[in-house]
């Protein structure tokens, strides 16, 4: 009996259909954005290719002197003679290891310091005069003094970078933690959380925005901070690459050098970029 009612049951069940023209928008959604990835490449690379083609132009018509400034066959044909023995990528490590050593020191040093000046007005006063002392001493003034302390090899180079990092980190985070609506916290307080939940839930993830605009500009300052690092007593690095170059008057290891540093700071950028669209859905750009 129970059976035959089941079967009864099931016949007055609608079939399940699949949709096939959901499937079709979903498919024209992802096509559709990735033909709007592709066309904001092309738009981004149209200057570069420009600027690239009016270089070689510019060098085979010997307008300018090869030995000022060398053609982009040459440097490409440089790239691709030490990526052959793996040199470059030892000297592409080198420089990243060292970004990353600073970017993680000075980036613990900016999120404690922000946070403490951003909740406590004594560590305001305590914290903030003494960091915009600092910020205002060039960092290549600072450097025979990190040479002292630090040493001539690895340690004045992670320094430096570590120096840049904070200030722009720091402003950012303490601007973002000040900026929070009081009633927000009020209102988490009324709500019965506690301190922690008060701070992991409601003032970190508000000032989360501020906090990864001043991670990108500490990314582009740990790069200046490096060429500067890297000019002092270098053994390996991009930098080491630049100074060879130098030393012999070849100037397509310079530009080579230079051209390195632009494209692994524009590759750390994006990647920021990403993990601010991923964190931050509702502070995507009207723009399209």
């Amino acid at each position: 009996m129970s059976e035959i009612a089941g079967e009864r049951l099931a016949a007055t069940r609608p079939a399940t259909r699949r949709n096939p023209l959901g499937a079709q928008v979903r498919a024209w959604f992802k096509g559709a954005r990735a033909a709007e990835i592709l066309a904001s490449f092309a738009r981004r690379a149209v200057v570069p290719i420009l600027l690239i083609a009016l270089w070689q132009l510019a060098a085979s018509r010997e307008w300018v002197d090869r030995a000022a400034l060398e053609s982009p066959a040459q440097v490409w044909a440089t790239f691709v003679e030490l990526a052959s023995t793996g040199e470059i990528l030892v000297h592409i490590g080198t420089s990243l290891r060292r970004v990353l050593y600073g970017l993680a020191i000075g980036g613990t040093l900016a999120v404690f310091m922000g946070v403490v000046s951003g909740l406590s007005r004594v560590g305001e006063e305590a914290i903030d005069p003494p960091l915009q002392m600092i910020r205002a001493m060039p960092s290549l003034g600072m450097a025979p003094l990190l040479v002292i302390w630090l040493g001539i090899d690895e340690g004045v180079k992670v320094g430096l970078v570590a120096i840049g990092v904070v200030f722009p980190l720091y402003i950012n985070l303490y601007k973002g933690i000040r900026g929070i609506d009081r009633r927000y916290a009020e209102l988490a307080q009324i709500c019965g959380a506690s301190r922690r939940e008060l701070l992991t839930r409601v003032i970190l993830p508000g000032a989360l925005p501020s906090a990864l605009v001043g991670l990108r500009l500490s990314l582009g300052i740990a790069w200046l901070s490096l060429v500067i690092g890297e000019g002092i007593n270098a053994q390996g690095g991009i930098g080491y690459l630049v100074a060879q170059g130098r030393n012999a008057l070849q100037t397509d290891w310079i530009i080579l050098g230079l051209i390195l540093y632009a494209i692994l700071g524009l590759a750390m950028e994006a990647l920021v970029r990403l993990l601010e669209w991923r964190l931050l859905p509702w502070n995507r750009s009207f723009l399209r």
